[in-house]
């Protein structure tokens, strides 16, 4: 089969990366686009009692296991089936069992640490950075924590200010110089979005 045009977007924490990864898969075709998200491949903190799971920096690199990820990636780029882990947010932990995914034409890999390694961002052919003001990245990380993860706002304050805006600031924030388009996660999604997607069709050839 024709190779997978591998595509990595990254950008902080509630900047809109899901959304336009979804919006994307929606406007190439569901059927031609895998999207592999750095929430799967969080390691397993289940051998820490509870009260030290929810004290682990989640957000530097060294809590994904990008080796995993990028094996999955390379075999999906090669033509074969994966079996994709899943994870547990509210407990912090990998649970039994897995998914499998098939490769597609077009494979998106979201997460806000997608840009830290270069062995992951070789495997890249194109590196979108989806941008938005930290307020409001703040505010739509809060609703979905609290919403999806069943998490208090005294801890998701705590953690906001402790790690996620000082890993942010360290490993995000850089990664905006090496991206080969930036997007706005706020206005003119639509507009963006049709853009953005052609440059993909044609390239994918689809």
């Amino acid at each position: 089969m024709k190779p997978s045009l591998t595509i990595g977007v990254g950008g902080g924490t509630g900047s809109g990366k899901t959304t336009l990864s979804r919006k994307l898969a929606e406007f190439l075709g569901p059927e031609r686009v895998l999207i592999l998200s750095q929430d799967h491949y969080y390691r397993d903190a289940g051998h820490l009692p509870a009260e030290q799971r929810a004290q682990q920096n989640f957000d530097r690199p060294e809590a994904v296991d990008f080796e995993l990820l990028v094996r999955h990636l390379k075999q999906l780029q090669a033509g074969r089936e994966i079996a994709r882990p899943k994870y547990d947010f509210s407990r912090h932990v990998r649970l039994e069992g897995s998914e499998p995914a098939l490769p597609r034409p077009v494979i998106l890999v979201e997460g806000t640490l997608v840009f830290a390694t270069e062995e992951l961002v070789g495997c890249f052919d194109l590196q979108l950075f989806v941008d938005a003001d930290p307020d409001i990245r703040f505010i739509r990380r809060l609703r979905r924590d609290m919403r999806e993860r069943g998490r208090s706002v005294e801890s998701i304050v705590r953690q906001y200010i402790e790690t996620v805006r000082p890993m942010h600031l360290r490993f995000v924030e850089p990664a905006r110089r090496q991206a080969d388009l930036v997007i706005s996660g706020v206005d003119g999604i639509e507009q963006q979005l049709a853009a953005v997607g052609e440059r993909v069709r044609r390239a994918a050839g689809i």
